[in-house]
Order: C-alpha cells, then sequence, then structure tokens
C-alpha cells in the first residue's frame, strides 16, 4: 500500500532540507519506543516529529487504510459525511478515512500536541474533506465538544494508556459515535489484549461487530496465539534512508475493531492468518461465525470454494 499522491507530496515536502542523520536517530528512538509499546511516546522537537513522518506514518496510514476497507467491505451502504479522530497524530487517520470515503465533508481531530497538530494543520490544508477543524486536547483527560459523528477512529492510541484510561476513552468516544468506531492497535500479543479489552466493554454497551470477528462471542484463540493481520507497506526513498533499510517495502503487522450502533448482515469467515498454498491446495486459518477458530485444508475437489479460497489474502473474509 502506498500514501494517496497528494499526502506524499504534503510529506515530502515537509521532509525537504531535513538533516537526516538527526532524522535517522530520533526514527531508531522512535522504532525502540513502539516495539516496547512504551506508554507516552510523544513528539517534543521537530526531529521527532520529521522522523514520526518519515519513519511510522507510512505504516499508520496502511493498518488504519486496510482497516477502513474491512469496515466498507462488511457495511457498503456506510459512507460516513461525519468524522472525530482523537489522538489524531498528523492526521494520518483523515487522509486514510478521505481515501475509503469521498463523501466525507466535516472532519473533527483532537490531538494533544501542539506539535503534532501543527504539522497535521500544514498537511491536511491539501486533503479533501472541506471542513477540517483541529483542536489542541487530551481526549482522555477532557471532554469532547462534538454531536456524535457517523465514523470516529481511534488509532495507536490505547497502547499510550493506563488500563482505566483506555476504559474511560473507548466509553467517552462510542457516545461519541452515530454509527461506527473503528480501534486499531498494534499487532502484538499486548495489542490484541487491548482490542479484546474493548472489544468486551463495546459488545456490553450494545455495539455490533462489523470486523475483523464473524461473531460476538469470547475470542477463540488462546495464548500464546493472538489475532493479527499484516499489510505491506511501500517504502519512499527517503523512507529507506531513515530506516538504513535497503528492501523497499515492510509489513506492518496490527489489530483493528470495527463496531457499529446498528446491526450487520451475515458475517463470514475471517482468515486470521497468512495462508499457506500448495499444488492444487490452500489451508487457511478461519475464525467461523459460531465462535470456533481452526485451520482448514481446501483443495481443488472443493471446486467454487477453492476458487474463492486461493484467492483469499490474510484478513480478508471467506464464505465457505
Amino acid at each position: 500500500m502506498e500514501l494517496p499522491p497528494p499526502f506524499r507530496s504534503a510529506v515530502d515536502r515537509m521532509l525537504e532540507g531535513a538533516a537526516l542523520a538527526d532524522i535517522a536517530a530520533a526514527a531508531a528512538a522512535l522504532s525502540r519506543r513502539y516495539r516496547d509499546e512504551a506508554r507516552g511516546v510523544h513528539v517534543s522537537n521537530d526531529s521527532a516529529a520529521l522522523a514520526y513522518l518519515a519513519a511510522r506514518l507510512p505504516a499508520t496510514y496502511a493498518a488504519v487504510r486496510a482497516s477502513f476497507a474491512e469496515v466498507r467491505r462488511a457495511r457498503p451502504d456506510f459512507s460516513p459525511s461525519t468524522a472525530l479522530d482523537a489522538g489524531a497524530g498528523p492526521g494520518t487517520a483523515l487522509w486514510a478515512a478521505a481515501d475509503c470515503w469521498p463523501a466525507l465533508t466535516d472532519v473533527l481531530l483532537i490531538e494533544a500536541s501542539s506539535l503534532f497538530r501543527a504539522y497535521g494543520e500544514r498537511l491536511s490544508a491539501q486533503a479533501r474533506p472541506p471542513h477540517i477543524v483541529w483542536r489542541t486536547a487530551d481526549a482522555t483527560a477532557e471532554a469532547i465538544d462534538s454531536a456524535p459523528r457517523d465514523l470516529v477512529t481511534l488509532s495507536y492510541v490505547l497502547s499510550e494508556l493506563a488500563p482505566d484510561a483506555q476504559r474511560n476513552l473507548v466509553e467517552k468516544l462510542w457516545r461519541l459515535t452515530a454509527d461506527i468506531l473503528v480501534i486499531v492497535e498494534p499487532g502484538t500479543p499486548t495489542g490484541w489484549q487491548r482490542i479484546l479489552a474493548a472489544r468486551d466493554l463495546l459488545i456490553q454497551s450494545g455495539a455490533h461487530i462489523v470486523a475483523p470477528c464473524p461473531h460476538a462471542q469470547a475470542c477463540p484463540l488462546k495464548a500464546p496465539d493472538w489475532c493479527h493481520f499484516a499489510e505491506r507497506v511501500a517504502r519512499s526513498r527517503l523512507h529507506r534512508v531513515v530506516k538504513n533499510a535497503e528492501v523497499p517495502w515492510e509489513d506492518e503487522k496490527f489489530i483493528y475493531l470495527a463496531v457499529s450502533r446498528k446491526p450487520g448482515a451475515h458475517a463470514a469467515s475471517r482468515v486470521i492468518a497468512r495462508p499457506r498454498k500448495g499444488s492444487g491446495k490452500v489451508t487457511l486459518k478461519l475464525c467461523r461465525p459460531d465462535g470456533s477458530a481452526a485451520a482448514r485444508l481446501i483443495s481443488r475437489r472443493d471446486g467454487n470454494l477453492y476458487k474463492r479460497a486461493s484467492r483469499a489474502g490474510w484478513g480478508e473474509s471467506l464464505e465457505e
């Protein structure tokens, strides 16, 4: 996946003339904090902010955009005109939402860092939605003055919060959700646990699961296994330089949850691991609508099911 051309161009312009050695050092420190899932991954200076734009923004965009794509497949009727993004950073989810749903016209972005907001405002000047409002505020501690929005998003934020703050923020955002709430977290065992906690809370609050789970029962996976997905991210030349990488891509592992106030249509099984393909056969690990999860071997003798299964990718749904 690549950034939309206007977004890529806007990011590249911000990085022009920057001291690459400083950005590379800041990017390495930032990547370590994300891998360690350290709380309070804040940007405190321009080098850290530019490092985020170069090293983390493309991966975050890819994970959020891939999550939105599955929401659109599950709810083709959903066409939001209003959106709210809490912990917006430089506005990454704004660009992903606008790319997925062109009818989006009114977006509110809440970001605690005035530095991130400044970069985000400059980037969002090139975005498509005609009405974009930024507010510098801590969504975990302050009231959010807004009517409910069609789409509410929270990406890569829960990992920065204590458990009680996670719960309070999810409850607050659900109250502000008119239709769909999407939460995205790193695809780690602890990221999965945070999503499971939010899932339980939202189901108890009356939410209906849109994706990725095909059911509202307890997750059938048990540690050390965990649910997550991956999206391949194209690296720009600068991205490779900053990360000291030669490969022109990387895989961002993530986990997400999309819930709605409206009951969804029939859910198909979900592919929850990378497919294993052989000659005339494919093995898929599936999470099923009955609440079970297991690997299934599908061969050519299964006819149309085999054709669908051979095309199904990690994270996609499959009618069995």
